[in-house]
């Protein structure tokens, strides 16, 4: 028996090591299609595929609307504690999910922050949205948000971020192997239980606010997404093509326009630092920061009731 025989057959063996556990936990992964959304919501078909968006109209519109954008990984029934308390002050709320995310398509595509802004631009154009719209911004939806003020001022109202992503002070990027094609993609799948554990469990696994999401819930919205073919590959584009711990010089940008702001940060963040509320500060030296004592980052759907009380007051002095 050869050398060559030997190295041969040892790289084959470990080429079947590597891709037999990814096929596995592949295989029986699905496309997502219009069969797969709710009925009370609907596809908007963009230029890099269909986006799912969802409108909640209050019985006695104020003329105002608010277009809110999710995070990272956790679609938009993140709202769903905020919506009663603005539907009530006569707010048009528009909803959706990230490409890659929840009940949107998973094109394959540079997720970038520009990638994400357009395609923000995209849904706007095509719901007919005229005049200027408010947007809240949830962890990653703060650079998005930020991205499209800098881009389109003229469309914002205002600007309400929640525990956003974009103000650390020092650039951190990843290892130079996981960016290479595959690698991310792979761990993903293959390790899904180790590196899902703290994302589906997140820092707060109980809350006593009425208007939460707790566990069991929150595990069974989140888990969804990921039957479908796409979820993990877009997270993974995402870490290589945006940048979401350093968006202070698009942020300074977009203070320069004037736009009324407000962040909203729990002093107790383990996934986006409360440090970056100072940062927050001083870049928009006319926003308001509200503080949530001893909140985490997941205080959208833990903490609601506290998030919502400061949007309606931030909200409420804005002229109409």
């Amino acid at each position: 028996m050869s050398i060559e025989f030997l190295v041969v057959s040892l790289l084959g063996v470990l080429m079947l090591g590597i891709y037999l556990p990814y096929w596995l936990k592949t295989k029986d992964l699905k496309n997502i299609s219009s069969k797969d959304i709710p009925s009370d919501g609907g596809w908007a078909k963009l230029s890099k595929g269909n986006i799912y968006y969802r409108w909640h109209e209050p019985e006695e519109k104020n003329g105002q609307t608010i277009l809110m954008v999710h995070g990272f990984s956790t679609p938009s029934f993140v709202w769903n504690g905020l919506l009663g308390g603005l539907l009530d002050k006569g707010f048009s709320i528009l909803v959706y999910d990230h490409y890659g995310r929840g009940f949107s398509e998973r094109p394959k595509a540079k997720y970038s922050l520009d990638f994400y802004v357009e395609t923000l631009k995209e849904l706007i154009s095509d719901q007919n949205i005229d005049g200027k719209i408010h947007l809240i911004g949830y962890s990653m939806g703060g650079p998005i948000i930020g991205g499209f003020a800098q881009k389109y001022s003229k469309q914002v109202k205002s600007l309400s971020f929640i525990a956003p992503a974009g103000f650390g002070k020092v650039q951190t990027s990843f290892p130079l192997y996981m960016k290479i094609p595959g690698v991310i993609e792979w761990a993903m799948h293959v390790l899904a239980d180790k590196l899902y554990g703290s994302a589906i469990s997140s820092e707060t696994t109980h809350s006593t606010d009425p208007l939460s999401i707790n566990e069991e819930e929150f595990q069974t919205l989140f888990s969804f997404q990921m039957k479908f073919k796409g979820f993990r590959e877009s997270l993974a584009s995402t870490m290589r093509n945006f940048n979401l711990f350093d968006a202070r010089d698009m942020f300074k940008k977009v203070a320069e326009k004037n736009i009324p702001s407000i962040a909203i940060w729990g002093d107790n963040d383990g996934i986006v630092s409360y440090k970056g509320a100072e940062t927050y500060s001083v870049i928009f030296n006319e926003g308001k920061l509200i503080t949530i004592k001893d909140g985490t980052h997941d205080i959208t759907y833990r903490q609601p009731s506290e998030v919502l009380e400061a949007i309606k007051t931030f909200l409420a002095f804005q002229k109409p």
